[in-house]
């Protein structure tokens, strides 16, 4: 794919997303003839960095980039109201278009969480792939539970796949990729950690599976981030019951609510998703 280049040099442009390039590629005709107009469509243009040395980088790193106009961009994740253009894979493709289940959580994650974490995810591998977000507490745990029992998972980043955050976590990156699982991320190579990419990263995760699986969360949890999104696309919301004395059972609490499934066993899972 020769524009293959062009598409990722527009995806280091803030604020140009999906809505925005398809009114150009009317105007245009193809994304080379939006990034030789660059100067006049964004001032961030001449920062860029020179495409076919971008490319060999992602090369180096062993990333794969696969634009929305690809037969192998997640069926899922195209549904939804701005779906990134390009994805940056690290690991396998095909996993993205298995059934999967997001699994989210608190960093503060309680013991009870780590149990529960722990009891579902084991059930919910042996059927689908885990989707979570590679942060420490609940994230990590998800990732490596699945990892135990032989499952595969997907991690989806708020920032570029030059790195891993937190570091403490790249070992467990690269034991997701060499079980069959992939690291994801919308953001170019050296894109920085920002806490404004968040919600961004929130509703890839959303939007790639059947639903999500909310453990354990406070009041103003990122976790209702995911699970908001989840609910907007159609897609399930699960949460888990805790103690009324947790702070972390607040947000959970507050979804189920709102309308979100209430788990007490894989089977409620099951049960909903139709995969009895």
């Amino acid at each position: 794919m020769e524009d293959l280049k062009y598409w990722v040099g527009l995806s280091g442009w803030e604020g140009f997303g999906r809505n925005r390039l398809e009114f150009l590629l009317k105007h245009f005709g193809s994304v080379q003839k939006i990034w030789e107009a660059g100067p006049d469509l964004n001032r961030q243009w001449q920062n860029n960095k020179d495409l076919d040395k971008e490319m060999e980088r992602q090369e180096r790193y062993q990333i794969r980039a696969i634009t929305i106009e690809d037969k192998r961009y997640p069926k899922l994740l195209k549904e939804i109201d701005f779906a990134p253009f390009i994805l940056f894979i690290k690991g396998s493709i095909e996993v993205l278009n298995r059934p999967g289940i997001t699994v989210v959580g608190t960093r503060k994650m309680t013991e009870y969480g780590r149990q529960v974490t722990g009891k579902l995810v084991r059930e919910l591998a042996k059927k689908l792939t885990i989707f979570s977000g590679l942060a420490r507490g609940v994230d990590g745990w998800a990732h490596r539970v699945c990892l135990g029992v032989g499952g595969k998972t997907v991690a989806v980043l708020g920032h570029g796949l030059e790195r891993i955050y937190p570091p403490e976590h790249a070992g467990l990156a690269e034991e997701i990729i060499s079980h069959g699982g992939a690291l994801v991320s919308e953001f170019p190579l050296d894109y920085p950690l920002n806490k404004q990419n968040f919600p961004r990263r929130d509703r890839i995760l959303a939007g790639l599976t059947l639903g999500t699986l909310v453990i354990e969360g406070g009041e103003k949890s990122g976790t209702k981030i995911t699970a908001g999104f989840a609910a907007d696309y159609g897609r399930e919301v699960f949460c888990i019951p805790g103690s009324i004395d947790s702070p972390t059972a607040a947000g959970p609490a507050l979804l189920i609510q709102q309308g979100a499934k209430l788990v007490t066993k894989v089977e409620d899972i099951w049960e909903e998703l139709s995969l009895t």
